[in-house]
């Protein structure tokens, strides 16, 4: 393989029946994931977590912490610092509801998956070390559902900090994918006092890794990835420290990213509108290329 580009062997069978109108599109679930970074003495570094080979989707992909929205979060109301509700619908480009679900999913995972929390006692303080059997106690209720996010955020007595995250892109999954998300990616700084940890019982491997060393590992066929990974790591390189990236995010286009599936003469084309390195050809008869 001449890189680390992952696509389900289905596709081309799935791309087929889109094409030919007998695949009927699912629709999208939303979801958050977050590009976690600190800063070195050279470069930022970002966190992800590899995700276990047994896993039915992108076995053995590098991602980032990430994960599905829980509706309970919609409406309820929360201790919230930073951009306004209305603000960040606008940004994110849905309701204001649908905007604080997405802005707590993002935050929520992120502490489920990698332990870090971005909220604090107050609108301009963050927690510190999140270790401890009190923490975990509430951080295995969150991933086993028995807990909301808002309900731990009221219980815990913190404020959300969403001037912590910076919307940076969003990509919904193909049409022709059974399971789909329409998923908005943040970045953010690891704050102070906290570190991270593999936290998600999805993933067999976390690190901190320079965008540019992943993205070398992914050009040699080292590191699989997804084409929204390796496509937020090469945009994340123009950076030099999280501050940087964290201050471009908000002038960032967050036109939705949706993969087009098309036939021509022989071949099923699939590309991706803006990434061009995504675009593949397979031929009718089944073969990729």
């Amino acid at each position: 393989m001449a890189n680390g580009q992952w696509y389900p062997p289905e596709w081309p069978e799935r791309i087929r029946a889109l094409a030919e109108g007998t695949l009927t599109p699912v629709a999208p679930r939303r979801a958050a994931t977050v590009m976690l970074l600190k800063d070195t003495d050279s470069t930022p570094v970002v966190h992800m977590l590899r995700r276990r080979a047994s896993m039915a989707f992108a076995g053995g992909a590098y991602a980032y912490p990430g994960g599905g929205v829980d509706p309970r979060d919609d409406d309820r109301q929360i201790c919230w610092a930073g951009p306004t509700r209305a603000w960040w619908a606008s940004r994110l480009g849905v309701d204001e509801t649908t905007a604080q679900a997405i802005v707590c999913a993002a935050v929520r995972e992120t502490y489920e998956e990698a332990g870090v929390l971005l909220a604090g006692p107050t609108e301009d303080t963050v927690v510190g070390d999140t270790t401890g059997e009190e923490w975990e106690a509430d951080r295995a209720a969150l991933v086993a559902r028995d807990l909301s996010f808002a309900e731990f955020l009221e219980r815990r007595g913190l404020v959300l900090r969403s001037d912590l995250l910076g919307a940076w892109t969003r990509w919904i999954t193909p049409e022709f994918e059974p399971r789909r998300y329409d998923t908005w990616f943040f970045v953010a700084a690891l704050p102070e006092g906290q570190r991270t940890r593999n936290a998600s019982t999805e993933a067999d491997r976390t690190v901190w890794i320079r965008p540019a060393d992943a993205r070398d590992g992914y050009d040699e066929g080292d590191l699989l990835m997804m084409p929204p990974t390796i496509a937020t790591l090469r945009q994340l390189g123009a950076y030099a420290t999280a501050a940087e990236a964290l201050a471009a995010a908000p002038g960032r286009d967050m036109t939705p990213v949706l993969a087009q599936a098309r036939l021509e003469g022989d071949e099923l084309v699939l590309s991706w509108p803006g990434h061009d390195e995504f675009t593949k050809h397979i031929p009718t008869g089944g073969a990729s290329a």
